[in-house]
């Protein structure tokens, strides 16, 4: 039976009936037909911190409550992210295949290549990008059509994050549909790259696509590293003392981490976005009648969103979580969507509320040295998207079933079928 098609009952009665060594919290599967959630609530009931094994990822412990996860994501001298322990994803690559991106470091090392494309998202340079946020928005809004049915993902979400990502470059315009390939490339299944699923076979074209991203980026970065500084990533880069020498694979995968960055948070949360106030006409109603109530609807849609599933840390000595007992080299996953769902952490977290007393206490941006560092440029695109939305739209309909990524790691849609009056 195809679980897309399960009710919610249905669906939690099947997640109930799997017994609980037969868990699998990686299967891409349950995160395409929506049905991850409720595997996750038996998890955080019954076993918390739960040992897994996944015949495609291996074995690994999957931290599912919310102050579990907290208390790993924020004690990097035990949770090691970086690349040579196996980085931040769930997926184990060989060596020579593993991106170098400062995310994929831990401190001291971490922390001049981050902060030398911070300044990007500082507060002033955020105020300076919110005009030409807003005229986009206004733009691509005006756009769209009107009494026909398209993809709110493809006209909305690409394109907004898209043209963003292109500034935040000073990436050449016209050329800004290869940053979501590459960005799609990076995240991608192996299905994705080959059709018959062959990790092996995938993994080689994977890199094979990111090194032509690379090069592409490092025409851009000999073009900047002799100009005179400027405010775009690619400048930053090369005029920073911590990553103007970078070796090739911590080029690509700061690239990479940049894009992907820049480019899943806030494109999956414009798509999740919609479909949760779709799905709750009352919150709709109740932000219509107040349109300050955006500043807390930001941070609820991210919560509930969770664009990026889950992160990866790998133990550096024998510890102990919750009870279990986490062996040195063990793999340990973070699971974000699990933990913005923890009901000993936020109030009725199953429930669409954007209103909320503290709409911030959420896991998406991570915690510790990791935080995301460009969270407030996504809440910023969100908050200027939704109040060009209430300038101009009594209702956006979602008139066809959703269509959710087919990934463990990015928590997101290819397609949303909207209809807008008019």
């Amino acid at each position: 039976m195809d679980t897309a098609s399960l009710s919610s009952n249905e669906a939690r009665a099947r997640a109930q009936s799997v017994p609980l060594d037969k868990i699998d919290t990686s299967d891409p599967g349950l995160f395409e037909d929506g049905s991850i959630g409720h595997y996750f609530e038996r998890l955080r009931c019954e076993d918390p911190v739960h040992r897994t094994h996944s015949p495609v990822f291996g074995d690994f412990w999957s931290v599912t409550r919310y102050q579990d996860i907290m208390a790993v994501d924020t004690n990097h001298a035990v949770y090691s992210s970086d690349w040579r322990q196996g980085g931040i994803n769930i997926v184990d690559r060989p060596m020579d295949q593993r991106l170098q991106m400062f995310i994929a470091m831990d401190p001291p090392q971490h922390d001049e290549p981050r902060k030398a494309v911070s300044p990007i998202v500082a507060p002033g340079n955020l105020a300076t990008m919110e005009s030409l946020i807003r005229e986009r928005t206004r733009k691509v809004l005006d756009g769209l059509p009107r009494n026909e049915t398209f993809n709110w993902v493809e006209k909305v979400s690409i394109e907004l994050t898209t043209l963003m990502l292109a500034t935040l470059f000073d990436f050449p315009l016209e050329e800004r549909h290869l940053l979501t390939y590459w960005s799609d490339v990076a995240t991608a299944a192996p299905e994705f790259f080959v059709g018959n699923g062959d990790r092996e076979e995938a993994a080689k074209a994977r890199l094979a696509e990111l090194g032509k991203m690379a090069q592409y980026m490092t025409r851009l970065w000999n073009e900047r590293v002799n100009a005179p500084r400027r405010t775009d990533l690619i400048s930053m880069l090369a005029h920073s003392p911590a990553t103007r020498n970078m070796t090739p694979m911590e080029f690509m995968g700061n690239c990479v981490l940049l894009i992907v960055g820049g480019n899943d948070t806030t494109r999956n949360s414009m798509s999740g976005g919609l479909l949760a106030m779709h799905d709750n006409p009352g919150e709709w109603a109740k932000l219509r009648a107040n349109p300050a109530l955006v500043d807390s609807l930001v941070p609820e849609i991210i919560r509930w969103q969770t664009p990026l599933a889950h992160m990866r840390r790998t133990a550096l000595v024998d510890t102990e979580l919750a009870g279990k007992k986490i062996s040195k080299g063990d793999k340990v996953i973070m699971w974000y969507l699990s933990g913005n769902r923890d009901a000993a952490a936020i109030d009725r977290p199953d429930s669409f509320i954007i209103d909320r007393a503290r709409p911030r206490q959420h896991l998406s941006f991570g915690f510790g040295v990791h935080r995301c560092v460009g969270n407030r440029l996504a809440e910023l695109q969100l908050k200027i998207l939704w109040q060009e939305i209430l300038a101009r739209f009594p209702v956006i309909e979602v008139v066809g079933q959703a269509v959710r990524s087919r990934s463990n790691f990015v928590n997101g849609f290819t397609e949303l079928p909207v209809r807008i009056p008019g």
